[in-house]
């Protein structure tokens, strides 16, 4: 079973939501984790319940989306692999600090406990700045591995970073054989 985590780059919801769509039809069994602000947070980009719904709809399983149902994932609940998807520079940032207060941040601490493959779909617009250092920790920590990144408006946002989510499959299969999908960005 593979965990599959929503954070709150509200604007990437449908790409990741699309990627968790093909790793259903590719025969993977989807347990879906939610961070608590994607969980209960209508923006913009959608209604919290929609999409709570539809992610529901499409794995059968209900949306683990608080620390305490995190928690079992890895002593209780064994993962084959857990992906962020998307992961926001906050919780990057969490993770590569061992802060744990959030859902996926659990989930996230639960599974690598495990040393089962971590695959992040980093979504940041501080991720050549702020966040650069976070990057490099978790690029040395075992089992961490990153869905290959590239500048979404160099002109613009020339500290941002967003994952090429058609690669999350990929970087998927690869971890699971502890490898680093490459060229990290492209």
């Amino acid at each position: 079973m593979i965990g599959y985590a929503f954070c709150g780059s509200f604007c990437t919801h449908e790409k990741s939501l699309n990627e968790m769509k093909s790793l259903i039809k590719q025969g993977y069994d989807i347990l879906p984790i939610m961070s608590e602000n994607v969980y209960n947070t209508d923006t913009y980009f959608g209604k919290a319940e929609s999409l709570i719904s539809e992610v529901e709809k499409i794995s059968g399983k209900k949306v683990v989306h608080t620390i305490v149902d995190a928690e079992p994932l890895g002593p209780k609940i064994s993962l084959d692999a857990l992906v962020i998807s998307p992961c926001t520079g906050n919780t990057l940032a969490k993770i590569a600090r061992g802060i744990t207060d959030t859902s996926v941040t659990m989930a996230a601490k639960a599974h690598l406990r495990a040393d089962r493959p971590l695959v992040i779909a980093l979504c940041s617009n501080d991720a050549l700045s702020a966040n650069l250092q976070n990057i490099s920790l978790l690029l040395e920590r075992k089992c961490v591995y990153f869905v290959p990144l590239k500048q979404d408006d160099p002109s613009k946002k020339p500290h941002s970073l967003v994952s090429e989510f058609s690669l999350l499959s990929n970087t998927l299969e690869n971890a699971l054989h502890s490898k680093q999908l490459r060229p990290l960005f492209i």
